[in-house]
């Protein structure tokens, strides 16, 4: 092995890390925020559904112009780490999901059809918002995939 040190990796960088935990922080925040001001609509919790549709779009808009723009350093990781996985990943919630759809389907002799149909649309319509935010971020490259 030769006398230069060999940089961290990308997760053992304490400026990194802070960058994510900051992110996380202000995505929390900003979910927060949304979910008292979004009311629910029946037995499903509208905000977190919203929440998680919104989240994988822009986290597909993102990720596509980064990845189009160049290799993940400098900047472009940075971004990737600030915005995508602290502020959307602290943003969106599919814990809460989760917790939601046992809840729809167990509480008060709860309604199994109707938590299968909260758990399978917030699925089905995060994936096509992040495909649809593939495609913008890839038209907003230039570049229509």
């Amino acid at each position: 092995m030769t006398g230069a040190a060999r940089p961290r990796a990308p997760h053992l960088r304490p400026s990194l890390i802070a960058l994510v935990a900051l992110g996380g922080a202000l995505g929390t925040a900003a979910r927060v925020g949304v979910t008292l001001v979004v009311p629910s609509w029946g037995a499903f919790d509208t905000a977190i559904f919203a929440i998680n549709v919104v989240g994988a779009f822009v986290l597909g808009v993102l990720l596509e112009r980064l990845v189009r723009s160049g290799p993940d350093e400098g900047g472009r990781r940075r971004a990737r780490l600030f915005v995508g996985t602290g502020v959307l990943g602290g943003f969106t919630t599919y814990s809460s999901l989760a917790t939601e759809t046992a809840q729809l389907a167990g509480a008060g002799g709860g309604d199994l059809a109707v938590a299968a149909l909260y758990g399978l649309l917030s699925l089905v319509v995060g994936v096509l918002a992040a495909a649809a935010g593939i495609r913008v971020g890839a038209r907003l490259a230039g570049r229509a995939s």
